[in-house]
């Protein structure tokens, strides 16, 4: 499966590279960004990458309350250390700081920030790059419902309903809708049906478990289609990325009809591209009245080129730099905006008044430390966090580098 740590780690170098942009190389942000978002780019090789693996750690466990104590120890350890890095930089003065609703309503961003959901709530992200868990995690809400339901094995469907919402739906639907009208209640009620649900779902009679997915299920597409930040057509073209992975993992594996599931599966870029270069109309609320873009659909379109790419050569010896920088993606991902952040105070707060020669060594600088960062906190707060969850649910650890393993999720 080094095919897909190469993905990762492509991803994640390309959103660091996305995010360096206005700091260290203004020129290619004048020139390239209009055409191909970098940032998108990278998330949509992100979610493909989740989607083609973490239904399947689910399904090989067959246990909700392990995969969900996997997924726990697999996150929030490695996210909490970034909260306090990004808040003790911000109280000292070396950073951007905080986006200044977090100071608002500090109890409630703090809640909503707990369920990883924030983006979907209405809450400022701590870091910028909180927004794309939000969305992982309404994946493993509708993922989990799907196995307890025992309707898992429906994605390649799922992700079509997905993309046509998206390209057809998406641009009537608001955004922020509840948050909006009811902020701290909306984030209030979100927390205990996502608890309750969940709960419900772990164990128990049928009819509860039932009841649990209904919560579940409901809560997930609620906000996916009332009260996202980034809009209705974006947060439906996600989750049928995400699904679409699934399937496309689901017919390698042969657990899927391939050729009904093959054509539901293809025409989800196609809905996808064509929901990008949609305008919202003008009852949707809040909706930003432009649309994602040509560079938003080209970046989605290239993700899905870089994916199946990956998947034609996943036989073939993968670069090491990229498989190895796949391996600590996560921590690449949470961490360089800090350091970005770091390097922007440390060059005078603008270096774009820098000559371009230095502005490259900053560069070499940022990637250098983006890099051991990653490394350190895979080796120190991951691992660690991932060891302590296996013995906690009795789970045997992964096998050794190079003997036959089931995909990291």
């Amino acid at each position: 499966m080094d095919w897909l740590d190469a993905l990762r780690g492509l991803a994640a170098m390309v959103v660091v590279f996305e995010h360096s942009l206005d700091v260290l190389l203004p020129e290619v942000r004048r020139t390239a960004s209009p055409w191909f978002d970098f940032g998108r780019y990278g998330v949509f090789v992100f979610f493909l990458v989740s989607g083609y693996v973490v239904p399947f750690s689910l399904e090989r466990r067959g246990s909700v309350r392990h995969f969900w104590a996997g997924r726990f120890f697999r996150l929030y350890p490695l996210w909490g250390v970034a909260v306090l890095l990004a808040l003790a930089l911000g109280a000292a003065g070396v950073s951007y700081g905080l986006p200044g609703g977090l100071g608002e309503r500090p109890w409630a961003s703090a809640v909503a920030h707990l369920t990883m959901l924030q983006d979907l709530l209405g809450v400022p992200n701590v870091l910028n790059v909180f927004w794309t868990l939000s969305y992982e995690m309404v994946f493993y809400l509708l993922v989990t419902a799907m196995f307890v339901a025992g309707v898992h094995r429906s994605s390649a469907r799922v992700a079509l309903g997905f993309g046509v919402g998206a390209a057809i739906m998406g641009v009537a639907l608001p955004s922020g809708l509840l948050a909006s009208r009811w902020p701290d209640g909306t984030i209030l009620v979100t927390v205990l049906l996502m608890a309750g649900g969940l709960a419900a779902m772990f164990g128990g009679p049928r009819p509860l478990r039932r009841a649990g997915v209904a919560v579940v299920a409901t809560l997930a597409l609620t906000l996916l289609v009332l009260n996202s930040r980034i809009g209705a057509i974006e947060s439906l073209c996600i989750i049928a990325t995400m699904f679409a992975g699934t399937a496309v993992r689901g017919i390698q594996d042969g657990r899927l009809r391939t050729w009904p599931a093959v054509a539901m599966v293809a025409v989800v870029p196609v809905f996808t591209l064509a929901a990008g270069l949609r305008a919202p109309t003008s009852w949707a609320l809040h909706a930003n009245p432009n649309p994602l873009g040509a560079d938003w659909s080209i970046a989605v379109g290239a993700a899905w080129l870089t994916f199946l790419a990956g998947l034609a050569l996943r036989a073939k010896p993968m670069p090491r730099f990229l498989v190895w920088s796949g391996t600590v993606s996560y921590s690449v991902y949470l961490l360089h905006p800090l350091v970005i952040q770091g390097v922007w105070y440390a060059a005078g707060g603008d270096p774009q008044k820098l000559p371009g020669v230095v502005r490259l060594g900053w560069g070499v600088v940022l990637a250098t430390v983006v890099l051991l960062a990653a490394a350190m906190a895979y080796r120190y707060v991951e691992l660690p966090a991932q060891r302590l969850g296996r013995r906690l649910t009795g789970r045997r650890a992964a096998p050794p580098r190079g003997a036959p393993r089931p995909a990291r999720s």
